[in-house]
């Protein structure tokens, strides 16, 4: 089973083009989407979870319409957006139950089994009874985990899930939603870069709605050895360097500006030659030297 997208197409109004012909391939495992936000993720995952129309296009789930065919659509997918309201007065377990019986689950025994199994495997069995007010973002998103899990979805969609996450809770979450990519397709849509080298076999870089690389995070990174290359400069060096360099992104370290720059060839003395990130990959990306309408990157081997 996979999903598959053909050029799907959104827009809103005052010309503001969402989506642009988006076409992909989503395999069963962890999918990463990314891209800054005001790209377009929000748009795609709300309409392959039903709550949005496309202008045109198709998606297809196995033998399933996602456009068309919505209520047996809903009857195989899990949501989590961005953000998800709980009613912070009411019990993780009491709220859990209520939405088993609006899913369709009506014996109090099977809710029980039900409930339980997906409180424990969300880690939130021994806090149970406490209200959802008292929570942490991140036992907030597990439990919105669970509430997505109700009926064994096919699809999972997650939204910006780690945002805001302290490092702790960001853990505990990625390394469930691995476990739930082994038998679904998880689409997780994100801007940090970081949850989708961590977890993700396949990737998609989206920005102002069309699709400008899609690869294996392993295989992207290896398709750039050889074109990045790491200079440290102090600050009022960095305009120069820019001007002069295809300059694809800055950090700081220790008081002093270090640089990445994309280049074929070595741009020269004062550069190191640096092994690429999933990073290295996404600002390449978007600023148009590898992907859609430009060189694609080698294969792996041919680095």
């Amino acid at each position: 089973m996979q999903l598959e997208l053909r050029d799907i197409c959104k827009s809103y109004g005052h010309g503001v083009q969402a989506l642009d012909q988006v076409s992909l391939t989503i395999p069963v495992g962890m999918y990463g989407l990314l891209g800054p936000n005001g790209a377009g993720k929000s748009t795609l995952m709300r309409i392959l979870a039903t709550l949005q129309e496309a202008d045109s296009g198709s998606a297809t789930l196995g033998d399933l319409d996602v456009l068309h065919d919505k209520d047996a659509v809903r009857r195989t997918l899990g949501y989590l957006p961005q953000e998800f309201g709980v009613y912070p007065h009411a019990s993780a377990q009491d709220l859990l139950d209520y939405f088993a019986v609006l899913e369709g689950l009506g014996g109090r025994g099977e809710r029980r089994e039900v409930v339980e199994s997906l409180l424990r495997q969300v880690n939130l069995w021994e806090v149970r009874k406490q209200k959802l007010g008292g929570f942490s973002g991140g036992m907030r998103q597990r439990f919105g985990i669970a509430v997505a899990l109700l009926g064994n979805p096919q699809l999972l969609i997650v939204d910006e899930p780690t945002a805001g996450l302290d490092p702790a809770e960001r853990a505990r979450f990625l390394n469930l939603l691995s476990e739930l990519g082994e038998t679904s397709v998880v689409i997780l849509s994100t801007h940090i870069v970081e949850d989708v080298a961590e977890l993700c076999t396949r990737m998609a870089i989206i920005n102002r709605g069309r699709i400008l690389l899609e690869a294996e995070p392993q295989q992207a990174m290896a398709g750039l050895r050889g074109r990045i290359w790491r200079r440290v400069i102090a600050r009022d060096e960095l305009a120069a360097v820019q001007r002069e360099y295809a300059v694809i992104s800055t950090t700081l370290l220790g008081g002093r500006t270090v640089v990445h720059i994309y280049d074929p060839a070595s741009p020269g003395a004062g550069f190191e030659q640096a092994e690429p990130d999933l990073t290295d990959v996404y600002f390449s990306t978007m600023a148009g030297h590898i992907g859609a309408g430009r060189a694609r990157l080698p294969p792996a081997d041919a680095a």
